[in-house]
C-alpha cells in the first residue's frame, strides 16, 4: 500500500508541478537560448530502478558538447553558462525531471540517478541502491549533497532502500527545503566525485 501510495504522490505531485511551471519553464528557455547556442533540455541516459537504462532530462546548463571535455565539473567551470550557474546554484536545472517522476522512470524522494558505467562498478550491498527508482531529491541529498564522497552517498542511498517508509520520504523532502535555501553542498572538490582510480562523475 505505501509503495501504490508513494506512486499516486508522485503522479500528483509531477502533474501540477508540470502546470504550475509552464510559465517558468518558459521564461527559462528564452533565458537558456540568449544565453547560448544549443539546446533548451540536457538529456542523458542514466542507470535507473533494477539498473534500467533510462533518458533523464534537465535544462542545459553547459556549453553544448562540454561533457566531451571531462565528466567533473566545479565552481567556475569556464564551459557553465551564466544562465546555467544560475540554474545550478537555484537547482531549477533539475525542474524537467518532472517529466521523468510523471513517466514513472523517476520519483520525488530516491537515490539520484547515476551513469551506467559508475553502476557496472558496484558491488552485491551497493547494488541495493537500485532496488527502488531514482529520485530527484534523496538521503545523501539531504545529509551532504556533493560534499559527499561516492561511497559515502552510495552508503546513504543503502540505508535509505533498507529502511524506506513513506514518513521516510516525507521528512526527506522537508528537509530537502533547508538545503536548497542554504544552497549548499552544489559543488565540491574534484576527489569527491572519484567512483574509481581514472573516473569521475558526469554531472
Amino acid at each position: 500500500m505505501q509503495r501504490f501510495l508513494k506512486r499516486l504522490i508522485d503522479i500528483v505531485f509531477a502533474f501540477f508541478g508540470l502546470l504550475f511551471c509552464a510559465i517558468p519553464w518558459l521564461v527559462i528557455a528564452i533565458l537558456i537560448k540568449r544565453d547560448s547556442k544549443g539546446p533548451v533540455f540536457f538529456v542523458q541516459e542514466r542507470a535507473g530502478k533494477d539498473n534500467k537504462p533510462f533518458m533523464i532530462y534537465k535544462f542545459r546548463t553547459m556549453t553544448v558538447g562540454a561533457e566531451k571535455e571531462g565528466y567533473y565539473t566545479g565552481e567556475g567551470d569556464a564551459r557553465i553558462t551564466k544562465v546555467g550557474e544560475w540554474l545550478r546554484k537555484t537547482s531549477f536545472d533539475e525542474l524537467p525531471q518532472l517529466i521523468n517522476i510523471l513517466n514513472g522512470t523517476m520519483s520525488i524522494v530516491g537515490p539520484r540517478p547515476t551513469l551506467l558505467y559508475q553502476t557496472a562498478e558496484y558491488d552485491e550491498h551497493q547494488k541495493k541502491r537500485l532496488l527502488v527508482p531514482p529520485g530527484v531529491t534523496g538521503w545523501a541529498q539531504v545529509n551532504g549533497r556533493n560534499s559527499l564522497t561516492w561511497p559515502q552517498r552510495i552508503e546513504l542511498d543503502v540505508w535509505y532502500v533498507e529502511h524506506w517508509s513513506l514518513w521516510l520520504d516525507v521528512k526527506i523532502f522537508l528537509m530537502t527545503f533547508g538545503v536548497w535555501a542554504k544552497g549548499e553542498g552544489v559543488y565540491a572538490p574534484k576527489e569527491n566525485f572519484v567512483v574509481k582510480e581514472g573516473d569521475e562523475e558526469k554531472l
